[in-house]
């Protein structure tokens, strides 16, 4: 039989390694995005910053927690720079794979939605609101700022199921917590937003829109 005070020491650690992989992922689509609209080297490092860290920063403001992890923690920022020189660098042999932009976001999505309903969770046990409140808010913050930032209409607001897909996985994320330990719920809820992301993607799944 697990030991539920092992699982409990163990759940922040990987809900970090999960942070710092979805900040990686987020910054990584803000590169590409730079890199398309023809931007220089700042330019991608800052939009890099922007998507890899806005959506944790603008919910931990609304959540009275000040400095926010993404400022208080240096980790976060070397890593959405290191992503965004990486990604500078090698964008000549990645030019032809426009579709990783896409991989990327959508990692990030899934990643940073359970980031989000993971954090409300900590603070404010099953509430379902917030808890739905803070993964959505943490999965398009950066994405909506990195669109707006380079003139297009948030992806958020036009593209294949991406807030659906983030409720999706909270949903998932909240009826494991209450069957599973949080681990579990974490990564389950995680890969199921990323999945349904993904699978828009490639058959084109899209809510209805008014007929013209």
């Amino acid at each position: 039989m697990s030991d539920p005070y092992s699982t409990i020491s163990v759940f922040p650690l990987i809900i970090q390694l999960l942070d710092f992989f979805g900040t990686m992922a987020f910054a990584a689509s803000g590169s590409f995005k730079a890199i398309e609209k023809k931007s220089d080297i700042v330019g991608v490092i800052i939009l890099s910053i922007i998507t890899g860290l806005a959506g944790g920063i603008i919910r931990d403001v609304i959540f009275g927690k000040s400095p926010p992890i993404g400022i208080a923690n240096p980790v976060y920022l070397l890593i959405s720079i290191s992503t965004g020189v990486t990604i500078f660098l090698l964008y000549p042999r990645l030019k032809k794979h426009w579709n990783l932009f896409l991989k990327f976001d959508a990692i990030g999505l899934g990643v940073f939605t359970i980031i989000g309903a993971t954090t409300a969770y900590t603070l404010f046990g099953l509430n379902f609101l917030i808890i739905a409140f803070a993964g959505v808010l943490t999965a398009i913050g950066g994405g909506v700022l990195r669109d707006v930032f380079v003139n297009e209409i948030p992806i958020v607001f036009v593209k294949e199921l991406y807030v659906t897909a983030s409720f999706t996985g909270i949903i998932i994320f909240y009826l494991l917590l209450i069957l599973l330990d949080p681990i579990i719920a974490a990564i389950i809820g995680a890969t199921s937003s990323t999945s349904v992301r993904l699978l828009a993607i490639k058959y084109g799944w899209n809510l209805p829109r008014p007929r013209n």
